[in-house]
């Protein structure tokens, strides 16, 4: 049932003409005066007063706001007030035709100009996606597939708060990330090479926080210990070498005096594969080398702490941080890591300090597609690494963090070393998305002085 504008927006305008409601908009509508909704409107009285027209063909019938163009480039209507800062802006959007794959329906917030906005858009190809947009530069700050089709309706909503943008479709975060590209603008219903239908605009000046991932909190960033042993300059020399035909289970504390232990699975990239050591909830392992094939190296069921252990040729993972909230990699390296040296499945926070990766695909990745989409953070203090991809990849989605400090990288001129790079976790059995790289102080956090090239 559609409730009338004249209910909702006309007092709001009528308001406005006194000055203290002016200079609360003005300012921002972050404040806690205007935790409410702000701007409504259902197109159920039949016109569009209040909006601005860019481009395209456009009418409200049948109690919806319509552009009926698909060889219309762009096509705009704004709304609201340009002075507009942390807000969230919600509409149903009905696609009615599109032109080709990449041909959108969308919602926009903060247009601080008409081409200057955060966009979410549903696109011919199926995809949601939120994107910053700059004039022709169009930044992706995440996607899903969301089977978008013509004559369905969907609930679009973005969310902005501070530098954080998140964008919503029916319900579910499709993006979303740190951005500094505009703070403040108004709202926009639009088009490109497609058509579509809107109805049930709302601003509200409340921004909720995604509750969909379990949370936990973020580690304070780590502060440097002077004292704490540098990564070796060289690898360990095994003592002794044991072929392992079986998971090795550790209840306990594992010494293993420097053997090298190897035997388990193809040395491959196969998920299948058995873990060379699984630690039980509280184990220690310490003092292993771990050859190859290892299959998927070491597994930890529960909080764990590995140290001072080697792995001289990564098969699937190294390990694996399955249940519990705290682990700990103290001392220790991995080489020849195709894909990624730890990987984090649980929840909590793991912790990599005075460790060496050499000749790896990623250090660290939060799982983007698991079943639970837990939050999950890591921190790194005193790692050395050379011929590494990327030290970090998080699911910006759910809250993922990455803190960073004392890392040394060798033999990377070109500097192509990447940092913190941030995904869009996605539910099993879809890929996620990347959407961006770099501290931002929300989700990836270390300033250059804690980087050093050499």
């Amino acid at each position: 049932m559609q409730t009338s504008r004249a209910r909702l927006r006309r007092p709001l305008l009528l308001a406005v003409g006194a000055g203290a409601t002016v200079a609360a908009l003005a300012a921002g509508m972050g404040t806690s005066a205007f935790a409410a909704t702000v701007f409504s409107d259902t197109f159920s009285d039949g016109d569009a007063a209040g909006w601005s027209k860019s481009g395209g063909t456009w009418a409200v019938t049948n109690g919806a706001f319509t552009q009926s163009s698909t060889a219309s480039e762009l096509a705009r209507q704004f709304a609201g007030q340009s002075g507009w800062t942390d807000y969230q802006v919600q509409a149903r959007v009905r696609p009615t035709g599109f032109a080709s794959s990449s041909a959108l329906v969308g919602l926009a917030a903060r247009a601080s100009s008409s081409t200057k906005m955060y966009r979410l858009a549903l696109l011919g190809s199926g995809r949601a996606e939120l994107q910053a947009v700059n004039g022709s530069q169009i930044t992706s700050l995440g996607s899903a597939s969301v089977g978008a089709a013509t004559g369905t309706w969907y609930t679009l909503r973005i969310e902005a708060s501070g530098s954080t943008i998140r964008g919503y479709v029916n319900g579910t975060q499709v993006g979303g990330g740190s951005d500094t590209m505009t703070d403040a603008g108004r709202i926009a219903l639009v088009t490109a090479y497609a058509a579509g239908s809107f109805d049930d605009v709302s601003v509200d000046s409340s921004v909720s926080t995604p509750t969909t991932p379990p949370t936990s909190t973020p580690p304070a960033s780590p502060t440097p210990t002077p004292t704490g042993t540098p990564p070796p300059a060289s690898w360990p020399t095994p003592t002794s070498s044991v072929k392992v035909d079986a998971t090795v289970p550790v209840p306990g504390t594992f010494d293993g005096g420097m053997k090298r232990y190897y035997g388990i699975g193809d040395g491959g990239q196969s998920e299948s594969q058995d873990p060379m050591f699984e630690l039980a909830a509280g184990a220690t392992l310490k003092n292993v080398i771990i050859g190859a094939p290892a299959g998927d190296g070491v597994h930890c069921e529960g909080n764990c702490t590995l140290v001072n252990v080697w792995w001289e040729d990564v098969g699937e993972d190294a390990a694996t941080f399955r249940g519990g909230t705290t682990y700990t990699v103290d001392g220790g390296g991995a080489r020849s890591a195709s894909d990624k040296v730890f990987q984090h499945n649980g929840p909590g926070t793991v912790y990599i300090r005075n460790f060496r990766v050499e000749s790896a695909g990623k250090l660290y990745r939060a799982c983007g597609n698991c079943s639970t989409s837990y939050q999950r953070h890591v921190v790194m203090d005193n790692v050395t690494a050379t011929g590494t991809k990327v030290l970090a990849g998080i699911n910006t989605n759910w809250g993922d963090t990455a803190r960073f400090s004392r890392i040394t990288i060798l033999n990377d001129p070109n500097r192509s070393t990447r940092i913190c790079v941030k995904y869009q976790g996605v539910p099993k059995g879809s890929e996620p998305t990347e959407i961006g790289e770099g501290a931002d102080g929300v989700n990836c956090f270390y300033s250059a002085s804690d980087i050093t090239y050499r």
